[in-house]
């Protein structure tokens, strides 16, 4: 009995652009994925930037054209601000000058893109008492990227249209946490 021969490396190559294709099939990789996928199946340094090569060439992989899908996906659908849009391109492996390409798509709309998350949930906390309401909301605001003073502002607004008040009329009030939560208005 003769031993299994080892996989020559046109074999190892093409194995590798095949689950490379087939994770494409599933969704859009950045180029620093698609790398991962191609060493993840054997390929040396050199063989892997061939790929990357032509499936550059062959407009099968993109950067800059994922950064826009998921910075479109990211604050249309999902209701994200800008930090939390670029730190989920960063983790994708996207470089930074694609990153801030895609970015500036956006329009400067991060309060009222804001506001519009804090309304979809302020209705939902309106048994809450104010400062609770307004710690949720401001922090799942801030998950979303949404910069500390933007953030405060939406949630702020959208607790009073929904008729979530503070109960007393003191400038400040302490939370049995020990969190302080000062009006600035």
């Amino acid at each position: 009995m003769s031993a299994p021969s080892e996989p020559d490396a046109d074999e190892i190559r093409q194995r590798a652009e095949a689950a490379l294709v087939r994770r494409l099939r599933a969704k859009q990789l950045s180029v620093s994925e698609a790398r991962s996928v191609l060493r993840e199946n054997g390929l040396d340094r050199n063989a892997v930037e061939d790929v990357v090569d032509e499936f550059l060439r062959r407009s099968y992989l993109d950067d800059h054209t994922l950064a826009s899908l998921l910075v479109i996906s990211g604050s249309e659908r999902k209701g994200q601000g800008r930090i939390a849009l670029a730190r989920s391109l960063a983790q994708r492996g996207i470089a930074r000058d694609i990153i801030d390409d895609a970015l500036a798509e956006l329009p400067d709309d991060d309060a009222e893109r804001a506001l519009d998350f804090a309304r979809s949930k302020a209705s939902g906390m309106s048994r809450l008492d104010y400062d609770t309401a307004l710690r949720r909301l401001h922090g799942q605001l801030a998950r979303r990227g949404y910069g500390g003073s933007v953030a405060m502002d939406a949630a702020r607004t959208a607790l009073g249209e929904v008729g979530v008040r503070r109960a007393s009329s003191r400038p400040s009030t302490a939370h049995p946490s020990g969190v302080r939560f000062v009006d600035s208005e």
